[in-house]
């Protein structure tokens, strides 16, 4: 078993990392089933969760919590907890209910959790153990995918207990679900093309200003692209995309990696904004001050290489809040002395620390994990480069910046517009799913008594077969009528007649009481009913308390209370020598009329007939 790195408090540095996540990164027990038709299953909503403040307890010490009840439902806004020292269980129950053995991904989407350990206990007491976490290789993955994963294999009918231990010195977020393959291959694939998106964007943007630096001789357009490649590699380092592509056998360098793209994100960034905001004229002190940030900052790109991960993060986190204060000090000089350019400096600026804000917000569990949230560094730090990308412009043709402005708040427009008619068309297909739900339960069910019908029955029964051969069971099939129906209709109305089948249905589901039993309404006051059995004595053990209720017991139809006699047909099949339905309907038929013409209100079994 893989013993997950010695944890100390890491909280004070845990919160630094945070702002240098803010400001030097631009750019979410009850039982879960599975059906036939599952290919994705959130686990959020079924999981319940417990914090191990000294995160030394047993997966065994923790089972037994589960089974004693001790685990509690997430906090409204999901499985984020914000930065904490202890370890971090999520236990879920998933039930495999779709027929056949499946095997299944387990996805925790969030890239920065140093250990995490998944434990699966079976019905026979069977525990499997698996690990991950940027603390191993990226080998050791069941899938070769930035997010922590696991193969789970759930056979048919088994019902497997799913207890997940994480533990980071950064924000602890876990959101669980699990794939099927080809539903995982589809959902990877988009979230391929989503970061494929925002890094061609980025892409983009650094090769534009390359080509003007190399045409220009601007150095502002050099820092530029200096600091868009720092955000790219602070991006793909909490993406979990540097792990995957750049040091996957070097979890040093995955951990590492992050305080080095703080430093050099914020180096560019403080270069760029000293000569783009022209400080050595406008602002010679400001000017000093952000070179003592640079030398800082280079330093620490060079030191992050030999000192621990804490202490190269408490560095660089201990330096972000006050070089982000300062670039904002900055953008306000140059405002107020009538720099026109610095506006979008600051808009852009701000845009970027509001993405980053509500990030932060989700890491420490004040938001729920939404698309928008999650994704809050990405939205922001590519508006973030768009306006700077047009300030650039804007220094040089005023004209043209106004344009290129005009252009991206047409782009704005055409996304919300294009998001309002994602939406209206999202509410109409879930209200015709809700229609199609209703249709489907209509098909199956009897509109008059609500109990099932005749075709439901035919779908039943084959695997009703499966079921008793399964517990060694034969299946008992029974066909009751309601004796002199007609004579009802006549003497009390049809209503009376309707509410006498109501009554009949219920009366049948209530005697029974037996989930695995199917009452349906076959025809006119007619009944069939499928229900599991020892023999022949169980099957009409069943059938004479059937009649025996009807018999001694009244029902109120229109408000005349009448006693009702029921004739009943029954019939046995042995699941080894299965038969045809519409066989052993027609035997069971026939031992109804055996019943009817022993004078009603009796039960004849199909053995008796001759």
């Amino acid at each position: 078993m893989h013993q997950g790195p010695d944890r100390s408090r890491y909280r004070p540095r845990d919160a630094l990392l945070l702002l240098a996540l803010w400001f030097a990164t631009p750019a979410w027990s009850s039982q879960a089933s599975i059906d036939q038709t599952t290919t994705k299953l959130d686990l959020r909503s079924d999981s319940t969760w417990l914090l191990d403040e000294q995160a030394d307890q047993s997966a065994e010490a923790m089972f037994e919590r589960v089974d004693a009840g001790s685990f509690q439902p997430l906090p409204a806004h999901g499985p984020t907890f914000g930065f904490h020292d202890g370890a971090f269980w999520l236990h879920n129950s998933v039930l495999n209910r779709s027929g056949s053995d499946q095997r299944w991904l387990l996805v925790l989407s969030y890239a920065l959790i140093d250990s995490v350990d998944l434990y699966l206990r079976y019905p026979d007491g069977r525990i499997e153990h698996f690990v991950s976490g940027d603390t191993l290789t990226f080998a050791a993955r069941s899938v070769s995918y930035r997010h922590p994963n696991f193969w789970i294999d759930i056979a048919n009918g088994e019902d497997v207990d799913i207890l997940l231990r994480a533990q980071s010195r950064s924000s602890i977020q876990l959101p669980l679900a699990i794939y099927s393959p080809g539903a995982f291959a589809e959902m990877a694939h988009n979230a391929q093309l989503g970061l494929g998106i925002y890094y061609g964007i980025l892409l983009g943007l650094l090769l534009y200003n390359l080509i003007l630096w190399l045409a220009l001789r601007d150095a502002n357009h050099l820092w530029y692209v200096l600091h868009l490649a720092g955000v790219g590699l602070l991006g793909a380092c909490i993406f979990g995309l540097a792990f995957e592509w750049f040091w996957p056998e070097s979890p040093w360098l995955a951990n590492q990696s992050v305080p080095i793209a703080i430093a050099l994100a914020q180096l560019a960034m403080h270069q760029f904004a000293r000569r783009f905001l022209d400080l050595r004229t406008i602002w010679p002190l400001g000017d000093r001050i952000a070179k003592g940030f640079l030398l800082l900052y280079a330093a620490l790109a060079i030191i992050s290489l030999a000192l621990p991960y804490s202490t190269a993060v408490l560095i660089g986190t201990a330096l972000v809040f006050p070089g982000v204060l300062f670039i904002l000090i900055e953008g306000f000089y140059a405002t107020r002395h009538g720099y026109r350019a610095a506006r979008l400096f600051l808009l852009s600026w701000s845009v970027l620390l509001l993405g980053s804000a509500v990030y932060a917000m989700v890491s420490l569990g004040v938001l729920p994990k939404t698309l928008l949230t999650e994704y809050g560094i990405q939205i922001g730090s590519t508006l973030e480069m768009f306006g700077l990308s047009f300030a650039l412009a804007y220094r040089y043709v005023s004209l043209r910046s106004e344009n290129e402005r005009i252009i991206h708040s047409a782009n704005e427009q055409l996304e919300r517009r294009v998001a309002e008619r994602t939406g209206e068309l999202q509410s109409a297909l879930e209200q015709l799913a809700d229609a199609n739900a209703r249709l489907r339960q209509l098909n199956r069910h009897d509109p008059l008594t609500g109990a099932y019908n005749r075709s439901h029955v035919s779908e039943s029964y084959e695997r009703m077969l499966r079921h008793v051969q399964h517990d060694r069971l034969h299946l008992g099939v029974l066909i009751l009528d309601v004796d002199h129906f007609k004579a009802i209709n006549d003497s009390h109305g049809h209503l009376a007649g309707d509410d006498c089948l109501r009554e009949t249905a219920k009366r049948i589901q209530s005697t029974l009481n037996d989930e695995r039993s199917v009452v349906a309404r076959f025809s006119g006051e007619e009944f069939v009913i499928l229900s599991p059995c020892a023999g022949w004595d169980e099957a009409r053990n069943v059938a004479e308390q059937l009649r025996q209720q009807f018999a001694a017991n009244p029902i109120t139809c229109q408000g005349t209370s009448m006693t009702i006699s029921v004739s009943i047909g029954v019939h046995l099949i042995d699941p080894l020598a299965p038969e045809p339905l519409h066989r052993v309907l027609t035997l069971a038929d026939r031992a109804l009329s055996a019943a009817k013409a022993a004078g009603r209100n009796a039960v004849v079994c199909s053995n008796a007939v001759t």
